[in-house]
């Protein structure tokens, strides 16, 4: 079967309010070099990528190209778009930008873990089922509680998965869910004086496929290693894994 076109969307549009600096947690460095670069760098080196569109925040889109793409030879980026105001805003922009059918690589620029390895799974896995995200098992006991903070459940810890990105789609697919997210959030907006109580909450983008076209995903091995940067705590444990690589 011929390989079909691959396209990174990473996105570099948080604000990172929990990590209390004033610079942006995707910018904050490791080993000398800002979170952002490891992701793209490993998406620039895995032969199955063809392109790179980097979604930032509002008008940092000069800044990550002359300190990141440029500086460090990110050459497979071929678009930087600036993000919405909430995520799956920043997801539609960098998605309208995707000019060429196949699959898209949605990623966060504040996970630099992502590897090859991780990037085939997900490519295995998306040509059988046009829909995938990276996540691992759970290591602990989940518990579901309700608005008093009383446990209600405690679901099967074998059937519950910490998800991640990248998360991989049919362009197709992904596409018509975030127009359909989009039209949805439009009539919420239209009907907001009615007060229906009804709101737009999407956590990742396989919720959105989920919710949009009820097309199912699949949930393919990640890494325990493959955090978010949200907390300086994140940062120094970003700093170990690292050092184990090298």
């Amino acid at each position: 079967m011929e390989k079909k076109h691959c396209t990174a969307v990473v996105l570099a549009a948080g604000s990172g309010k929990r990590m209390g600096t004033a610079v942006h947690k995707q910018y904050l460095l490791i080993d000398e070099k800002p979170v952002l670069y490891y992701s793209l760098r490993a998406f620039q080196d895995s032969e199955l990528i063809n392109e790179i569109i980097l979604v930032t925040g509002r008008e940092e889109e000069e800044y990550c190209r002359s300190q990141i793409v440029d500086a460090y030879g990110i050459s497979k980026v071929t678009k930087i778009v600036a993000g919405g105001r909430e995520r799956y805003h920043s997801v539609w922009n960098g998605l309208q930008a995707v000019r060429q059918a196949g699959y898209v690589y949605i990623h966060d620029g504040a996970r630099p873990f992502v590897d090859e390895e991780m990037i085939r799974r997900a490519y295995e896995c998306v040509k059988k089922e046009s829909a995938c995200a990276a996540g691992m098992p759970v290591k602990d006991t989940i518990k579901i509680v309700d608005e008093k903070g009383f446990v209600e459940e405690t679901p099967e810890r074998s059937r519950v998965w910490l998800v991640q990105t990248p998360q991989v789609f049919n362009t197709d697919l992904v596409i018509h869910a975030y127009a359909l997210l989009m039209e949805k959030e439009k009539a919420v907006q239209e009907s907001s004086e009615k007060d229906t109580g009804e709101n737009i909450v999407v956590t990742d983008d396989a919720m959105v496929v989920e919710q949009m076209t009820g097309h199912p995903v699949r949930l393919f091995e990640g890494a325990y290693e493959n955090i978010k940067i949200t907390t300086p705590e994140d940062l120094e444990t970003a700093e170990v894994f690292l050092k184990r690589r090298c």
